[in-house]
């Protein structure tokens, strides 16, 4: 990582964060990480406290920092009040570049999202306009242009904004994890389709974009992480199926009965596999993000689905 020395991060303790402040340490970088909640793990060179993003006011910091990570947010979907998007997306991303002012820190690397897309069928690139049918989605469009404010008040700043697409890795806990426990268990249901696209990239290969894109000639890099090749839902279980639960059977179901046995799972917590009405809506609802950015700069990427998967099941068996 280059032209760094020492950086905040804030969401260290969560899933990417957790990633990025490994390879920090890697590279032997000084890392202050801040997060409501308690480290996954400890590592040495890492200062952690507890802290919350949207009052950083009363913040006792003294070093300077060569970059500021602003992971932190709230975007779990079902799972919160839409105020709550609003008060840590937003109202987080003032704080952090308020912060940045007075640390006279010139760089800052914020996870934005997809969800600023909206839904739809069609190809998403950098340069669709913005469409968000969410209060996720619009809190985090709000975000970066607070970002993008900050960006602008001095030309020796730069700003690195990425929106990945569905992450997944070693201690996510998310979508793909909850694909595996299914299959794990023997089974995968289609809700309906099989052809839903699912734009999604490996947590490593995340990491490796953003330092593809924060070492770019340009102050300001807006980019898609995801990866290139679309994987529909029946490529990614395929894969899953060949390549580490060959026993595990797949079936078809209508959407209609999927959402009804959907909302019973909800209520019952039914096997413990995270079912549920909004997420298999998800399912059918096709994610179809092109990395224009990172094509067009020619990244090279290191990892495919098939080989961010077996990575994942040597680290941790998906979990």
């Amino acid at each position: 990582m280059k032209n760094i020395n020492s950086v905040i991060v804030f969401g260290g303790s969560g899933f990417i964060g957790t990633h990025l402040i490994r390879e920090l340490v890697r590279h032997n970088i000084n890392v202050l990480s801040i997060d409501l909640k308690e480290p996954r793990e400890r590592l040495e060179n890492v200062e952690y406290r507890i802290g919350d993003v949207r009052n950083l006011k009363e913040l006792n910091v003294t070093a300077s920092y060569d970059v500021i990570y602003n992971f932190a947010a709230i975007h779990t979907t079902p799972g919160h009040e839409d105020i709550e998007y609003f008060d840590t997306n937003v109202f987080g991303a003032l704080e952090v570049t308020n912060l940045a002012r007075r640390l006279n820190c010139q760089e800052i690397v914020f996870t934005s999202s997809i969800s600023p897309y909206g839904p739809g069928e069609d190809e998403k690139s950098e340069e669709t306009l913005p469409a968000p049918t969410s209060a996720y989605g619009y809190s985090k469009l709000q975000a970066e242009e607070v970002h993008r404010q900050w960006y602008q008040e001095n030309p020796e700043r730069k700003l690195t904004i990425v929106r990945p697409a569905v992450v997944f890795g070693p201690g996510e806990g998310g979508n793909f994890t909850r694909l595996a426990t299914m299959l794990r268990k023997g089974f995968f249901v289609y809700p309906g389709r099989k052809d839903t696209i699912k734009g999604a990239i490996y947590v490593k290969e995340l990491l490796n974009a953003i330092e593809f894109a924060r070492n770019h000639d340009s102050h300001y890099v807006l980019f898609n992480g995801c990866f290139s090749e679309k994987y529909t839902i029946e490529n990614i279980v395929n894969i899953f199926i060949e390549g580490h639960f060959p026993q595990a059977k797949v079936f078809m179901v209508p959407r209609w009965c999927l959402m009804s046995i959907a909302k019973l799972c909800r209520i019952f917590n039914f096997l413990n596999i995270g079912i549920d009405p909004q997420r298999v809506l998800k399912l059918v609802q096709s994610t179809n993000i092109k990395p224009a950015w990172l094509e067009e700069n020619r990244y090279q990427y290191k990892y495919d689905l098939k080989k961010a998967l077996a990575d994942w099941a040597s680290e941790s068996d998906f979990r």
